[in-house]
């Protein structure tokens, strides 16, 4: 379509700005409806009287038991709970207040809200939205997070697993606030972990954050709100304790994943990666702890009422995914070498002097810099080799710049030959050429550069149809026992002293600095 211009292009910031600006007013739009909205998640009368004592200054734990006794079902099921495998212990708990002094006031707390919740949430329905996988994949996760909590000994298991609980509440305030039109969302994207970039899409925000919103609202603290609101990216909170328990929670998600989803591969891969990133742990112990989670959650599901079906075993899982798994490992790997070698063609380009391929004055500052410290802690020899090329100037005013430039270019491929790996050939600036020999005393390095010099004079620079001769002046210094050398910026001084002692004396020879008086080594032939 001819002189068709994209309306966001019309006007300045362009397609990204006019993007940002609609997710902006979606947002803006979205919280007005949820704010407006009159029947949002609510948190349980009984929830929010045990949160408001259990965050008073003096903790009554016999109000406390007796305000939960009250209620015969809740109490059934806290004790239920208590006395089966998910707590594991040895003796037998017969009341709430028994409960309390043999688990902790958290331990109940965490009890008390996530049956109280599930409870009240799961006799709200509406059209469209799958309970039924919801409260399948948050009751996997929640007993994920536990066991994850559990196995890397961190203190806070219960709001790991309150948390995980809570995770996709935002999920159901979406629903309750938009109704169908959520349905169509959630319904374009296979796997969970690309549901929060849908929403943003669609909606300006993802179900983490009205989770966070709604969390906030209810008054839970910020070791359960702020997991809820950032699990989909702990990057963004600064906090590290919260940050790492909302990384638990996004990995428990993942686990969930793997047994609610319908290719559970890329779960299974994703579990993997956080687990050797955020716990360092094998593959091996990976797949052992999905197995556990796997067999744990059906009794789990089971006391909190949630109904998860037949429950397929991990090693089941794991024979079915895994000839996706080693398709996602060999792409996984293609695109870790690709990555490789950018990242190398770009500290390349950053690192080298584009006129001569040599090493550029930043990395010779840094290579200098580290070398020097390597060689003061081993007490081993450090030389520095300095050569400028003789009367250069003429060479630009007789031949010009280009012909200058060839000249450096071919000074630069007989420095860079003399080099040996472990060496640093660099262009210091202008026509100044540096070579770092780590490991090298001064006499070694001043017989290198005679031979650099000796190339470099014998070596016309083809320039058109007319051969142009050059010749170079050096200076050699070098950091050995018993020359007071005491930093990267002594050795340059005394390497660049010998330099001008070389250029003094005639040029085209190469001069080494001792704390004596300079002498010659090598003449002009």
């Amino acid at each position: 379509m001819a002189g068709y211009v994209h309306p966001d292009l019309r006007r300045p910031g362009g397609v990204r700005h006019g993007s940002m600006r609609r997710q902006v007013r979606m947002k803006e739009q979205l919280l007005r409806q949820i704010a407006q909205c009159p029947n949002l998640p609510s948190l349980p009368a009984i929830a929010v009287k045990i949160l408001e004592l259990t965050q008073s200054p003096e903790i009554d734990l016999t109000e406390i038991a007796r305000l939960i006794s009250k209620d015969a079902a809740l109490a059934g099921k806290i004790l239920r709970t208590v006395n089966s495998s998910f707590y594991g212990r040895s003796q037998n708990v017969g009341t709430i207040s028994h409960a309390l002094v043999i688990l902790g006031m958290q331990s109940v707390k965490t009890l008390v809200l996530g049956f109280s919740l599930v409870t009240h949430l799961t006799g709200q329905k509406s059209k469209g939205f799958d309970y039924l996988s919801y409260w399948k994949r948050s009751i996997y996760s929640a007993n994920a997070a536990r066991t994850i909590a559990k196995r890397i000994g961190l203190v806070q298991q219960e709001e790991a697993f309150l948390a995980a609980l809570l995770g996709d509440i935002g999920m159901l305030v979406l629903d309750r606030v938009l109704g169908v039109e959520y349905q169509p969302v959630y319904e374009s994207v296979q796997r969970h972990a690309d549901l929060p970039a849908a929403e943003v899409a669609a909606l300006g925000m993802n179900h983490a954050q009205v989770g966070g919103l709604i969390a906030t609202q209810w008054k839970l603290p910020p070791l359960l709100a702020t997991p809820v609101a950032g699990h989909h990216a702990p990057e963004s909170i600064a906090d590290p304790a919260l940050r790492k328990l909302a990384e638990l929670v996004g990995l428990a998600g993942c686990c969930a994943d793997v047994f609610v989803e319908e290719a559970p591969a890329p779960a299974i891969a994703r579990v993997r990666q956080q687990c050797k990133q955020y716990y360092d742990m094998p593959d091996a112990d990976c797949d052992t702890m999905l197995d556990d989670i796997g067999r744990s959650t059906k009794e789990v599901a089971s006391l909190f009422e949630i109904h998860i079906g037949k429950s397929e075993k991990f090693d089941d899982i794991l024979k079915r995914a895994n000839e996706a798994l080693v398709e996602i490992t060999l792409q996984s790997q293609q695109q870790a070498n690709s990555l490789q070698e950018q990242n190398q063609k770009l500290r390349r380009v950053v690192h080298t002097d584009s006129l001569t391929g040599l090493a550029n004055r930043a990395r010779f500052d840094d290579f200098l810099a580290q070398q020097f410290a390597t060689a003061l802690a081993a007490r081993t020899p450090l030389a520095l080799i300095m050569l400028d090329v003789d009367t250069f100037k003429s060479v630009n005013d007789k031949y010009g710049h280009p012909a200058g430039d060839k000249a450096l270019a071919a000074l630069g491929k007989i420095l860079a030959s003399a080099a040996r790996a472990t060496d640093l050939a660099a262009r210091y600036g202008g026509e100044e050429m540096a070579l770092i020999l780590p490991g090298t005393p001064r006499s070694i390095a001043a017989v290198i550069a005679e031979s650099v010099r000796r190339a470099v004079a014998a070596k016309p620079v083809l320039v058109g149809n007319r051969e142009l001769s050059l010749t170079a002046s050096f200076g050699v210094a070098a950091v050995e026992p018993g020359v007071p050398l005491k930093a990267p910026a002594h050795l340059l001084k005394a390497a660049d002293m010998a330099l001008y002692a070389a250029k003094s004396g005639g040029r085209n020879c190469v001069k080494v600095w001792s704390p004596k008086p300079l002498v010659a080594k090598t003449d002009a032939a």
